[in-house]
């Protein structure tokens, strides 16, 4: 007699369905969470997410691939940036933890740097577990080289692998995330920064899972280090950054990521995100849930070309940016846009909408006063021929 199927075993083999029943699933890794974080309201990106759909074969297929990702020099370079930082068991990297972070503490003049190497993706997890534990309680410098964490996302782990993760000596636990783009009179890039903020922000909540199975527990600090080349050269800097708002909005994501069974439950049956269907079919599924589509999505999502079309014909608001969507409350396309500005529908009292009226009166006012003006200099520049 078969055993009843549980609520999580139900919810993976809806997700499967959904994938495609010869199709392997795609796992999550810290940059797909981090973007998960990024656009929290999209609900295509966290069915497809969560059902472990190739979202680059899903945009070719719906003709409109991807163009954004590294190059190959890109990764040789960070590669090698990356290298360079962690030469000499670390001492560098070390250095700029405690120069950055910890200067209380004693100087690193040597660390452990333990072995984490293991069979498959489980065994690297628990010794990465296993490693944290002992170092936090032997004190001391260790420095964990790219370690395997696993983080619970809609009842299946992800695994997580960061640059690196370091033990200080009072057994607080630091997330490093190495970028081979540049500090230029330390500052970056504020975009890029975020982006590397919403990636450590997953890392850190993987390692409060370690942390909390301990006793006692670790601290996990919410103040992760960022390594970049300085300036213009190859030499390492670093700046701390604090990532708890991006912790806290991907905690919240993930939780809404645990309830995707309502957005599954609420698709037409028999819908499948299977990459081999015709495109029509395909183009209806990937249709039947709704998307929130942002011009950083171009940045961060490989369906953000095809959503973005979509968004363009509709006439929504949001292609225009989060920003000018937060200020048109509740005009949701272009078109309503338009017909507010002009008075032919919308209410007078909605402030949007009496912004909206007032900037079209100043612009017409603009545009008669510069008509005007033009109109008398060519009537004197034909008076003085």
């Amino acid at each position: 007699m078969p055993l009843p199927r549980t609520r999580g075993t139900a919810l993976r083999q809806r997700l499967a369905e959904l994938r495609g029943p010869e199709v392997p699933a795609k796992a999550l890794d810290a940059r797909a969470l981090a973007a998960l974080a990024a656009n929290p309201g999209c609900k295509r990106r966290a069915i497809l997410d969560g059902a472990g759909v190739n979202k680059t074969a899903l945009a070719s297929a719906l003709g409109s691939p991807a163009a954004f990702g590294q190059s190959q020099f890109a990764l040789t370079r960070g590669n090698a940036f990356e290298a360079k930082v962690k030469a000499d068991g670390g001492a560098e990297l070390l250095r700029l933890v405690h120069e950055r972070l910890d200067r209380r503490a004693e100087p690193p003049t040597e660390a452990h740097v333990p072995d984490l190497t293991a069979i498959g993706p489980e065994g690297r997890t628990a010794r990465t577990a296993l490693a944290l534990r002992e170092a936090s309680e032997t004190g001391g410098w260790t420095l964990l080289d790219h370690p395997m964490l696993a983080l619970d996302v809609a009842g299946s782990p992800a695994f997580l692998e960061p640059d690196a993760v370091v033990v200080h000596p009072d057994g607080s636990w630091t997330v490093v995330e190495i970028k081979s783009f540049p500090m230029l009179d330390g500052s970056a890039d504020p975009s890029k920064v975020g982006a590397a903020a919403r990636q450590a922000a997953v890392y850190v909540l993987a390692l409060e899972e370690v942390a909390a199975r301990l006793e006692p527990a670790p601290q996990v600090r919410h103040r992760v280090l960022l390594v970049c080349p300085k300036d213009f050269s190859n030499l390492p800097t670093a700046s701390a950054v604090d990532i708890r708002k991006q912790r806290a909005v991907t905690a919240r994501q993930l939780t809404r990521l645990t309830r995707i069974e309502d957005i599954a439950d609420a698709l037409p049956e028999g819908t499948c995100f299977a990459p081999d269907l015709p495109a029509a079919e395909l183009t209806a599924a990937v249709e039947s849930v709704p998307a929130t589509y942002a011009p950083e999505c171009l940045s961060a999502c490989e369906l953000a070309f095809h959503c973005r079309d979509r968004s363009r014909a509709a006439g929504a608001v949001t292609s225009l940016g989060r920003s000018v969507r937060a200020e048109l409350g509740g005009l949701t396309t272009v078109e309503e846009v338009l017909a507010a500005a002009r008075g032919e529908a919308g209410d007078p009292d909605d402030p949007a909408v009496a912004a909206l009226r007032r900037a079209a009166r100043l612009r017409a006012e603009a545009l008669e006063g510069h008509g005007s003006a033009a109109a008398a200099g060519a009537a004197a520049g034909g008076g003085a021929w």
